[in-house]
Order: structure tokens, then sequence, then C-alpha cells
């Protein structure tokens, strides 16, 4: 059978929520309709009291391919956690061993990707060789090869004629460049964030300004030059005024929440110990308030996980010595619907569109955020009310770096579709394969 009806659903898709139908027939969007659709050898799905959403988009995701055989975590096992959590687009970040930053590797990962055919993968490259800020990459080449964005994650641009020719880079390419927020004089020997926990566990402090700075010079470099520019991993209410005077400036500008800025204080690293220990570190409660109003007005307009699988070993250590990160795909939606939709930020509509339409928009990708007659078939089933208990035990991914282990949320993908395939399911009872409609 090449057709899948999903039937009786409740359709939320670039500003439209209503119920209905959705056909798809040879790995497109054949239908979509507030009414039922008839059709006739097809693999009927029952969507009654599921959301039918365009496939979620994570655009911060790490693989840790190629890694040297220092991680466990591939791109066929962050696959299979991107689908377990709902994904049918990831963005992966290009702080490999080796990093990536020729259009060679570009090309080598994205073959490496392809080869599951489950989810897209979409690379970003380096700004920098090696992301030392010391020598600019071969920009133009490796996008032509496929990248979709460039940054150094897990480092900045320190150097500002480096990061001025980046963007010009950028701009002429029109690719976004997504920062890594971090002034590194500023938190030599930072763990964690600047304040009366760390006081209290002596630990290095690592201080807001060390991302403000970043964002604020950035503003100022890139004023001239107007390349898209996206702020990673916000974690300092200070932040968001930032981008938001920039925004109303007209400046290209956007940036990303995550579900651990969103859910814990910097007292989880007194509580949790290092499966709390984030880059850039969790803040306070008034930090996520002001990350959460910045989500509520729109100067926030992306959701991203900041993946970070890890081998418990390099947990299992002193705080000061162990791994920044946590893994994030597995559980991240029900996490979001936590922070922002039990909260009162979000409706459910909202919030899948900067999971959907938002990040696809940034990455010129927009047809991977829209359900659209003629688009490929990348879909997320939702079950909004459907209640579990997070257990890392189970993830897809191989890490178990999770500090929302045993947490008892609401809200789970149940399906995740890809070009028309069925690739993640938990809603065989739901299934119907049949020869009339």
């Amino acid at each position: 059978m090449n057709a899948t009806l999903l039937r009786n659903g409740r359709i939320i898709n670039n500003g439209q929520d209503f119920s209905g139908d959705v056909l798809l027939f040879n790995g497109v969007v054949a239908e979509i309709s507030n009414t039922s659709i008839t059709q006739n050898d097809c693999t009927t799905i029952d969507c009654q009291g599921c959301i039918i959403s365009p496939g979620l988009i994570d655009i911060h995701v790490h693989f840790r391919e190629p890694s040297s055989g220092k991680h466990e975590e591939t791109t066929e096992t962050g696959i299979a956690s991107a689908v377990n959590g709902g994904f049918t687009t990831v963005c992966t970040m290009p702080n490999t061993i080796p990093a990536i930053d020729t259009s060679k590797m570009v090309e080598s990962a994205i073959k490496l990707a392809n080869q599951n055919g489950q989810c897209r993968v979409l690379p970003t490259a380096c700004a920098t060789i090696g992301r030392q800020g010391e020598t600019i990459a071969p920009i133009d080449a490796i996008v032509s090869a496929g990248a979709i964005a460039i940054t150094d994650d897990g480092d900045v641009v320190e150097n500002d004629e480096m990061m001025s020719a980046v963007l010009a880079h950028c701009a002429k390419n029109n690719v976004p460049f997504m920062q890594h927020c971090q002034d590194p004089k500023t938190t030599i020997g930072g763990v964690m964030n600047a304040g009366k926990i760390q006081q209290e566990l002596g630990l290095g402090p690592w201080p807001r300004s060390a991302e403000e700075s970043i964002i604020a010079r950035d503003i100022r470099l890139n004023k001239p030059i107007g390349a898209k520019w996206h702020a990673q991993h916000l974690s300092s209410g200070g932040s968001v005024d930032l981008i938001r005077k920039a925004k109303a400036n007209n400046q290209p500008i956007s940036g990303e929440a995550s579900p651990h800025h969103l859910l814990l204080t910097d007292e989880a690293c007194r509580d949790l110990g290092t499966m709390a220990k984030m880059n850039p570190p969790l803040r306070e409660q008034h930090d996520i308030n002001l990350i959460k109003e910045g989500i509520a007005d729109g100067t926030i307009e992306i959701l991203a996980t900041d993946h970070a699988p890890h081998p418990l070993h390099t947990k299992n250590m002193p705080f000061d010595k162990a791994s920044f990160g946590i893994v994030g795909l597995d559980c991240a939606l029900a996490l979001y619907a936590k922070a922002l939709i039990d909260d009162g930020v979000l409706d459910w509509a909202s919030m899948l569109a900067m999971m959907t339409r938002n990040p696809a928009t940034l990455i010129n990708r927009p047809e991977l955020g829209s359900l659209a007659v003629g688009n490929r078939a990348d879909i997320t089933i939702i079950d909004p009310n459907l209640t579990w208990t997070i257990d890392s035990q189970i993830f897809a991914s191989t890490a178990r770096n999770c500090p929302f282990d045993g947490w008892k949320v609401k809200g789970k993908a149940i399906a995740t579709i890809y070009s028309g395939v069925l690739t993640s399911q938990c809603l065989s009872d739901r299934i119907n394969h049949c020869n009339t409609a």
C-alpha cells in the first residue's frame, strides 16, 4: 500500500488548528481536509484525541560522529533517539573529532546520515578550521556541499575581525550563523552559575556576562553586515532583552531555549550533582521567568534540545572535571509541554510552531515546517494527554545522562512518519490495514 490516511486528528499547522484528515500517498501529502477523506486501499490511522503536526525539528543536536572512539553515541543511535522523541529532522553540530570543517567532511556526514532513512539529518559546519578561531573555514565550499548553518559550537569565535569575516561569508551564502555565546576570558575555571549555590559548593563561577557580552558584541558587529544570527541555548535573562532590542531594530537575529534552561535552576547542581552540569550553566528562577517572557512575546522563537550524550563514566567524576551537558531528544516534547503549556506560557499550536515552522525558516527549509499538499510527508502524531514517566534506561540514545529521570510528564509523540513511512509507533491499536476506507 502506498496510501496512509490519518483520520480525525487535531491538525496543527502554520497557524491553523482544526480537526480533520490527512492523506499521504507515495511519500507526500496528497490531501488535507476538515471533512472526512474517502480513500480505498490504504492504511488508516485513527488520530482521535491526537495532534497531527509537521514533523518536529531540532536544530541543535550532537551525534558524536566522527568521534575517534571517545563517545558511545553514533549517528545511528542519535537518529533512533530523535525518532523516539518525535523528531523527523535534526541539525548536527560540528564539534566532532575531527571537526566538520571541509566540504569533504560535510559530504561524508550527509552520506552517513542518509544510510538510515528514518530521520533527516542536516549537518552544520565550522566557522574556523578545527574550531580554533585562527583560520576561517572554507565557508563557501562547505555551504555548497550541504551545510545548512555555520557554527563553532562548543567554542565562541572570539576575535572580532574573524567574527566579522565569518558573518560576511554567512550573509553571502544566506545561511545562519549559530553562536555559542561564551566569553572564555570570563569563564576560566567556571563550572556553574556564579551565585549563592556556587559559593556554597565551592565551585568555579560562570557569570551571566559571559553570555550577554558575546551577544552584545555580535549584534554590534553584525549591524552593517546583516547575516542571519542565532543565539544557541540561552541561559541568562539579560540575554533576552538584548535580543528583543536588536529585533526591534530589524536585525535578523534569533535565539533558542532548551528544556533544562526552562525547568531547572542552579539548585539542581547541589541536588543532582554532575547530572545538572551544563554549558551554559543552569541559572536562577528569575532567568527562567525572563526566558519564558521572551518566548511568550516572540523574542525567542525556537526550541532546541542541545542533545549532548556522554558516557556515564564522564559524569561520575568530581563536578569540576565532569562532562557538560545532557541528552534531550527522547523526552524533550513532554518537557517543553511541562515548562510552557502547563505553565500557561503557550498553547500547543504556538509551541509546535517553535519546533516546526520557526526552525525550518531559520535554516532556509520552510517546506520542512509545514503540512502542505505536495510536500514530503514528515509528520509527528502527538497524544497531548498521555501521561508517562521518563526512564532514561529505555532511551533510544546510548547515553543516560538525564537529570529528568523519574519525572512524571504529560504529552508524547506516539508516531513519526518520515517521507510517508511510519518509522516509530506506539499506536498499534489505532492502525487498520484495509481495502476500503
